[in-house]
């Protein structure tokens, strides 16, 4: 609150009172549909005698009747909507207005809240104190039972529903037996085959005459080299190898310095 701006209680200082009305949903949604402030109906006062306590009752515009959306159907808003009164019950109530800055805002009376010019904090009005309270009630007709049924059976409708098609759906979505990366892999392991383990001694000559070339090698290019499944190619570069698992040459095999037929200005360019 401390963002907010000063109230304004002219609504206090002039003493004016408001009525708290509770109206039906579909009613305030009609209301929102009318134009700027147009008007939305008339309200009727009628007092019986002297100790007789009013009769209250609003009257909804013919052109804001139409309600539409209904499983597709159009019906009527009931009209005539009398007030059951209410009293305050010893509280007090009151009716605050919240304008945005540099807005103005009319009020019933005629006068306006709000600068209308310049950017500063939200204006917060006291537009009356409450005096009465009502609930306003639709009176009990065929338009309105009509309104009533339809809602129920709207809202007893589930919200997803199973359809059974006629013809298979062969543009979009179509199962796929077996996808293009799965047929891939496989044409690519039948070229190459099941790599059989050869003679440890044909695999140890295989190394040895790929490392006087170079010192360094990762498990992938020995293995294009020697032909070997990873797993007996390993167990044997466990032997005559050392695995680099730090530094420039990370993740590379070398031979261990007793199996070094290299020379040292090699070693070096490599």
């Amino acid at each position: 609150m401390s963002e907010k701006g000063e109230v304004d209680l002219t609504g206090a200082k002039q003493n004016t009172g408001v009525w708290l009305v509770k109206v039906p949903k579909y009613l305030s949604q009609q209301w929102a549909k009318a134009s700027g402030r147009g008007e939305v109906g008339k309200l009727r006062i009628c007092k019986k005698g002297n100790q007789g306590k009013p009769e209250v009752s609003f009257t909804l515009n013919e052109e804001l009747t139409v309600i539409e959306g209904i499983e597709d159907k159009t019906v009527s808003a009931p009209r005539d909507h009398p007030f059951t009164m209410q009293s305050v019950g010893g509280q007090t109530l009151a009716v605050f207005t919240e304008t945005s800055s540099g807005q103005s805002e009319e009020r019933s009376d005629g006068t306006s809240s709000g600068s209308g010019s310049g950017a500063g904090p939200d204006k917060i009005a006291l537009e009356g104190v409450v005096v009465q309270r009502a609930e306003c009630r639709p009176a009990v007709n065929e338009s309105y039972m009509k309104l009533k049924r339809l809602q129920i059976e709207e809202s007893s409708k589930p919200t997803r529903l199973s359809k059974q098609l006629k013809n298979a759906v062969t543009n979009n979505y179509k199962p796929v037996a077996n996808h293009e990366y799965n047929r891939e892999y496989e044409r690519k392991k039948k070229e190459e085959g099941k790599r059989a383990r050869a003679d440890k001694q044909q695999v140890l000559d295989m190394l040895f005459s790929a490392f006087e070339k170079h010192q360094y090698y990762n498990v992938k290019d020995l293995v294009d080299i020697t032909k070997q499944p990873v797993i007996y190619l390993k167990e044997i570069l466990r032997d005559i190898g050392i695995y680099n698992v730090k530094g420039t040459h990370k993740n590379t095999w070398e031979l261990k310095p007793e199996y070094r037929h290299y020379q040292s200005e090699e070693k070096i360019d490599d």
